[in-house]
């Protein structure tokens, strides 16, 4: 059955933040909430739903951006705090598959076709990432499901914002051949141009022709490319970029205490400690991120005497981080935890003296079988017993 259903759906997601800059500043100051924001000052880099609907658009000038919208609240850029929001989506996607393919700082194909068997369908997968994205940064992201990354990104488009829409895979040619021409990948002003003067409006207008009749329009590379996709034909597959720099996991807490943030972040140095010895690789350099109750981000890391593969000696460079920020986290609430491994060698751990200060190995690579055969929740540290912290599967 939930192969019938993988089958019906199709495994391709794309996600995408939703107005990305505007939803950092919204998310980061309470008084923006709910109203019209223009981030960047001469040229428009991103407005808000708010004031998108009044016409506002993504590199408009800022002049003509504040005659449309004269209550917005104009901004300036803040590429730190994006770059950080990027890096924290990006995590949940790789936590999600290892198969992401980014496409920009807010936008990227995920491949679940490999997690049938592990997680389910990708129906589910795909509503579980919007989640996660929610509420373990804050921000809201759409997503569309479909057999092809190219259905997949227009699915993702038409249900912006903040939305989810799938294409099954038996009405894949409806739902595309009742779009307009300027949905083609490759199609901008100047094609659209030539597709209307030769009075192809929709994609089904374009489907009807032969690739012979399409490149009279628009030229022989471009007929072949649009008449392929209108027709549903996208040969592209989801490839992961350069292989990961860091092993990471985080976690949402609600607004939680100092030893609830102790608990997750424990169970999440189990989490990624599996995931690197899976890999067959070390850590160097141990981080964690935190983030407060007004969704104020905090960021420590330390690097090691000597690479790692051990569970132990992560978590007590993470709680001894943790320990060094329990004042903030007392008088401000926690939200969310998370724990990085960088500094990433694939040439094994390096051998020590019986007499250094080093977890037996054995120990480690015990649990990981067990966790292997029998699921994560199989062996518990005695500390979470009666939590209610149930750890996620791995999925890579």
């Amino acid at each position: 059955m939930e192969g019938a259903e993988q089958d019906r759906f199709g495994s391709i997601l794309h996600a995408d933040l939703d107005a990305f800059y505007a939803s950092v500043e919204q998310r980061d100051d309470p008084t923006l909430r709910g109203r019209p924001v223009i981030v960047g000052g001469g040229v428009v880099l991103s407005g808000s739903y708010e004031a998108r609907a009044r016409g506002v658009r993504t590199a408009m000038g800022g002049r003509q951006a504040l005659r449309l919208c004269p209550d917005a609240v104009v901004v300036p850029p803040r590429f730190d705090a994006y770059v950080a929001a990027s890096k924290a989506v990006f995590e949940i996607f790789r936590d999600t598959t290892p198969l992401v393919r980014g496409l920009s700082i807010d936008e990227a194909f995920l491949d679940v076709s490999g997690l049938r068997r592990l997680r389910g369908p990708a129906l589910p997968i795909a509503r579980e990432l919007r989640r996660r994205v929610q509420d373990e940064t804050g921000l809201p992201i759409s997503v569309g499901l479909a057999r092809t990354p190219y259905l997949a990104k227009v699915a993702s488009t038409l249900a912006k914002p903040d939305g989810l829409l799938v294409v099954p895979v038996d009405g894949e040619l409806q739902f595309l051949h009742a779009l307009p021409v300027e949905r083609l990948w490759g199609v901008g002003d100047i094609t659209a141009a030539k597709l209307h003067a030769a009075h192809l409006r929709t994609v089904a207008d374009v489907a009807r022709l032969t690739p012979g009749e399409l490149s009279a329009v628009v030229g022989r590379a471009a007929g072949h490319h649009l008449h392929a996709l209108a027709n549903g034909h996208d040969s592209r597959r989801v490839e992961p970029g350069p292989s990961r720099r860091s092993i990471g996991a985080q976690h949402a807490l609600g607004r939680a205490s100092f030893a609830d943030a102790d608990l997750a972040l424990l169970a999440l140095c189990d989490k990624v400690g599996r995931r690197m010895r899976r890999a067959g690789r070390t850590a160097a350099t141990v981080t964690i991120r935190l983030r407060f109750g007004d969704f104020r981000r905090s960021t420590s890391s330390r690097t090691l005497p000597r690479p790692t593969e051990s569970t132990s000696v992560i978590s007590d460079v993470a709680r001894a981080l943790l320990e060094s920020r329990r004042a903030d986290i007392e008088r401000e609430g926690i939200t969310l935890v998370g724990v990085a491994l960088s500094g990433l060698d694939d040439h094994g751990a390096q051998l020590v003296l019986p007499l250094d200060d080093e977890a037996d190995p054995v120990l480690d690579q015990t649990l990981d079988r067990v966790a292997a055969r029998f699921g994560n929740a199989a062996v518990r540290r005695g500390s979470h017993l009666g939590r209610g912290w149930e750890p996620r599967s791995p999925v890579q």
